[in-house]
């Protein structure tokens, strides 16, 4: 059995996580760390966790990485440093939901996060954990910096166009709708019932952390210079992400040749779903899930595609996919703890 530990236990991405790894048949979760909830049982802090009997703990670095294999940090930023150090020291394997190991370059992550890196030699080894475009590398890692929930639905929408090199100047435009879960679980007023419900808020428009990173990898994917104009909107949901991505696309594409991109790459993969033919993928489908749902439409009179995505925020854009990056790592079943199906309605 793999012994796991989740430092930031108690948010939202923490809870999912517990959910999957409890029931996960290679996985025994050891640690569960919490400096807010420290000594309380998990049944008081999740309801729907009552009757298992972890609990939370406040310890050291040094003290979770000696109690496990493996250690998810479902933290803020700067916070996965600290454990990474400890891990490499360990030999353990290390998980970042957070952005600390998501960037090649140092310099890039502290202009973004207004944070210094504590351990940049470190950044060189980590693996960016989107398993449909690193797969191989992520078996090899022993440090991943898990993907963004924007960013895994904008990547997964595009990889198949810019790898093929069919898109215009390399210039994408990417418009996501997320659950309020996405801020985390925490008490401001801005993210309470009265100010989000009935409301739509666009946030971080042409500044979102997100940018660097779904620039990064397109890039890499493309093997050219890729921009993106990224704006993220909160709407009055719980959980879930719809991204509607724009291209314009070079001379010589129909919809028959670019809907064939990709079903030729992503015919293998377990949790990419691609959606029939004027049909569109919603929340809905994918609540609870680590499936991401495609759809892709073409207007040749501007040669514009549209790819719309569909994940669960906490799921494909966290969790879920945190534990799809631990199966590949210890040579587990890639579905293992995570092949349900989505729940509905």
């Amino acid at each position: 059995m793999i012994k796991a530990g989740v430092v930031g236990a108690s948010g939202y991405t923490g809870g999912e996580l517990i959910r999957l790894l409890h029931t996960h048949p290679d996985v025994e979760l050891t640690v569960l760390s919490s400096r807010t909830y420290s000594g309380k049982t998990i049944g008081e802090v999740f309801n729907s966790l009552r009757g298992l009997s972890y609990q939370f703990e406040e310890l050291t670095p040094e003290e979770i990485v000696s109690e496990t294999d493996v250690v998810f940090v479902a933290a803020p930023h700067g916070v996965a440093m600290e454990y990474a150090l400890a891990a490499d020291a360990a030999g353990r394997k290390l998980i970042d939901l957070g952005p600390d190991f998501r960037f090649r370059d140092a310099v890039l992550y502290e202009q973004w996060y207004k944070t210094p890196h504590s351990c940049p030699h470190l950044l060189a080894g980590a693996v960016y954990g989107l398993p449909e475009i690193h797969r191989t590398e992520i078996a090899q890692a022993q440090i991943i910096g898990n993907p963004g929930c924007y960013p895994t639905s904008i990547i997964l929408a595009l990889a198949p166009l810019v790898e093929a090199g069919a898109v215009v100047d390399g210039f994408i435009i990417a418009d996501s709708k997320s659950g309020i879960s996405g801020a985390g679980r925490k008490a401001d007023a801005a993210y309470n019932f009265c100010e989000l419900t009935e409301e739509v808020r666009p946030y971080g428009v042409l500044h979102h952390r997100h940018v660097p990173e779904i620039e990064q990898e397109l890039t890499l994917l493309a093997g050219s210079k890729v921009k993106a104009l990224f704006t993220p909107h909160l709407v009055p949901a719980v959980r879930g992400i719809v991204s509607t991505v724009y291209a314009w696309i070079k001379p010589g594409y129909s919809l028959e040749l670019i809907r064939g991109l990709f079903a030729e790459r992503y015919k293998d993969e377990p949790f990419i779903r691609l959606i029939d033919e004027g049909s569109h993928p919603g929340t809905k489908a994918v609540a609870g899930s680590n499936y991401c749902d495609i759809s892709v439409d073409f207007d040749a009179a501007t040669s514009t595609v549209i790819v719309v995505s569909a994940i669960d925020n906490l799921g494909k854009g966290a969790a879920s996919q945190a534990v799809q990056c631990m199966n590949i790592m210890f040579g587990l079943e890639e579905t293992a703890g995570i092949a349900g199906l989505p729940l509905f309605p």
